[in-house]
């Protein structure tokens, strides 16, 4: 049994901004995971597409209860394969990714197509397939539904990355970020209060047994 995922989503940008932006995705504030990138070969079709192939290595912390499955060195990583075709006559972008380590406990393949909107070229429409599988007997079930539950959490985190690079492009920093930049100040902000405040009661009472 397979857990199968389905998404859309649009990008506000162009085709080719969109296209340009998939090459720059990494390093950006959300994508800390990422740890290396390597192409392992690139090249052009008669057809004058483009087709590549990565590897990533990305952190993938697993739940204590499905460490006992993994090597050490491979709990807290893993490896995975990016194949992409860039068709500039069709104006699409589509790619295929999977992971080679601890594949029998867990595999999760996605294909991603970025294709320009027919009705605003200023948009690019996203479309993202998801298949989630383990060959672990008895606790397939579970690790699916753990596997589908960050798959979808990534995707967010995957759609901040390409909104932060895209406006890095255009010269902008991404209202979002600066929105929880504020946050963060503000949340340190009232802790550094709330510490004082602890200070002044203490010392308060202090006073009130002298």
């Amino acid at each position: 049994m397979v857990k199968y995922f389905c998404g859309a989503g649009s990008l506000k940008a162009t085709w080719d901004q969109v296209c340009v932006a998939f090459w720059q995705r990494y390093p950006n504030p959300y994508s800390n995971h990422v740890l290396t990138e390597d192409i392992i070969f690139r090249e052009v079709t008669p057809s004058n597409c483009l087709l590549s192939r990565r590897l990533l290595t990305k952190t993938s912390r697993a739940p204590r209860w499905m460490e006992r499955y993994l090597p050490k060195h491979m709990a807290s990583s893993a490896y995975i394969i990016e194949d992409s075709i860039v068709d500039p006559q069709k104006r699409t972008l589509t790619t295929f990714s999977w992971n080679i380590s601890h594949a029998r406990l867990m595999a999760v393949e996605e294909r991603c197509e970025y294709r320009l909107n027919p009705e605003n070229s200023s948009l690019t429409e996203i479309k993202r397939e998801a298949w989630i599988s383990s060959k672990i007997y008895g606790l397939s079930r579970a690790i699916q539904e753990f596997g589908l539950a960050r798959f979808k959490t990534s995707i967010t985190k995957t759609m901040k990355g390409f909104e932060f690079v895209l406006a890095r492009m255009q010269g902008e920093i991404p209202s979002r970020t600066l929105a929880e930049t504020a946050t963060e100040r503000a949340r340190e902000t009232a802790l550094a209060a709330k510490e004082k405040a602890k200070g002044l009661a203490s010392h308060g009472q202090k006073k009130q047994y002298v």
